[in-house]
C-alpha cells in the first residue's frame, strides 16, 4: 500500500510539472483582409475559435475624429473563426474630449463596425476590443468611453493592457471591463539607441509585471509577439524601421555582418523596398521560441489560466514556428 501511495505522489508531481497547454489564436492587423494558404492552414490549427481583427484606427485630425485605414476585404479572407472587431484609438483622440464627443465617438465606432461587418459578411462574436495606450491624463474619459460603447453596442467590451498600465495602475487606473489583453511586447522604443530588444526584453517585462497577480481584473488573456523588424541607423544616428526583416535577410553580398543580428551596408542601393546608403547599419529584432516560453512560464505562476493571442498572423512570421 505504501508503494502505491508513493507511486501516486510521484505521478501527481510529474503531472503538475508538465507545461500547461494554452489555447491560442492570432491578431490580424493588415488593412486588406487577405489570407494565403499558409496563413489559412496555421489559423485553422489555432485552438481558440476567434480571430482578433483590426477594423480601423481612430485619430483626431484637424480637431475632428477620423477613422484611419479602414479595412477592405479580399475574396481569399475565408475562415471558420469568429471575428472579434478590434479598434485602435490614439491617446490624443481622448485629450480634452467632452461628454457629447464621447457619446458621438462611441456611436460612430459602433456604426462603422456594423457597416463593415455587413458589407463584408463577417461572422463576428459578441465582443469589441479597444486598443489604446491611455495615460493618467486621459484615463477618466477613456473609461467613460468604454462604458458608453458598451451601452450603445450591447456588446462585451474588452481592452488591451500595456505593461506600464500594470506597473503604474494607481496613476493610470483600472478600466471598467471584465477582461483585458496583456500586451507582452513593445518593452521599449525601437527608435532609441539601446542594446535591448525593443520588441521584447524579458527582464524588463518581468520587472513591469512582478505584481501582476495583484491586478484587480482577474480575467487576463496574453498577447505575445511573433513579429520582427529591422532598425536602420544612418550617418546622423537617426533610425527608421523596416517591417518583417529577419536575420536571414542580412545574408547579402553587399552587407558586412557585424554580429548575429547586425550588419553594415557596403554599397548604396535599394534593399527591402528602401534606399540605403553605404555605411548605414541594420539591426534585426526578432523573438525566439525560448523567449516566448520564458514569458509563458513566468506568467503561469501569476495568472491562473490564460489564452494566448499571437501578434500577428502573417506568413512571414508564422512559417517554421511551433505554436
Amino acid at each position: 500500500m505504501k508503494i502505491l501511495n508513493i507511486l501516486w505522489v510521484l505521478f501527481f508531481i510529474v503531472s503538475c510539472s508538465k507545461n500547461e497547454n494554452h489555447p491560442y489564436t492570432f491578431y490580424y492587423w493588415k488593412t486588406n483582409l487577405k489570407l494565403n494558404q499558409e496563413e489559412k492552414k496555421v489559423l485553422a490549427q489555432a485552438s481558440v475559435p476567434y480571430l482578433y481583427t483590426r477594423f480601423f484606427d481612430v485619430d483626431k485630425i484637424g480637431g475632428k475624429f477620423q477613422p484611419v485605414a479602414v479595412i477592405t476585404k479580399d475574396q481569399s479572407f475565408q475562415t471558420d473563426k469568429q471575428v472579434v472587431p478590434t479598434v485602435f484609438i490614439t491617446n490624443q483622440t481622448l485629450l480634452n474630449i467632452s461628454s457629447e464627443e464621447i457619446k458621438f465617438l462611441a456611436e460612430s465606432i459602433h456604426h462603422l463596425i456594423l457597416k463593415k461587418t455587413e458589407e463584408y459578411h463577417l461572422k463576428i462574436n459578441n465582443e469589441i476590443q479597444i486598443d489604446c495606450d491611455w495615460t493618467a491624463g486621459t484615463r477618466n474619459d477613456y473609461f467613460k468611453f468604454l462604458k458608453e460603447l458598451k451601452r450603445v453596442s450591447g456588446k462585451n467590451i474588452t481592452c488591451t493592457l500595456r505593461l506600464h498600465q500594470v506597473k503604474d495602475k494607481k496613476q493610470t487606473g483600472i478600466p471598467p471591463v471584465e477582461k483585458v489583453y496583456l500586451m507582452c511586447y513593445s518593452t521599449s522604443s525601437p527608435l532609441e539607441k539601446s542594446d535591448k530588444n525593443s520588441i521584447l526584453d524579458v527582464a524588463t517585462l518581468k520587472s513591469y509585471l512582478s505584481r501582476i497577480e495583484e491586478y484587480p481584473i482577474k480575467t487576463i488573456e496574453v498577447a505575445l509577439p511573433i513579429y520582427s523588424w529591422g532598425i536602420v541607423t544612418n550617418h546622423l544616428e537617426k533610425h527608421k524601421l523596416i517591417n518583417a526583416l529577419s536575420t536571414k535577410d542580412l545574408q547579402n553580398e553587399h552587407f558586412k555582418k557585424l554580429s548575429e543580428n547586425e550588419a553594415e551596408v557596403l554599397k548604396d542601393g535599394f534593399y527591402f523596398g528602401s534606399y540605403l546608403n553605404k555605411g548605414f547599419k541594420i539591426k534585426v529584432e526578432e523573438i525566439s521560441g525560448e523567449q516566448l516560453e520564458d514569458v509563458i512560464r513566468f506568467l503561469e505562476k501569476k495568472i491562473p489560466h490564460f489564452n494566448i493571442i499571437y501578434y500577428q498572423l502573417d506568413s512571414k512570421f508564422v512559417l517554421d514556428r511551433k505554436f
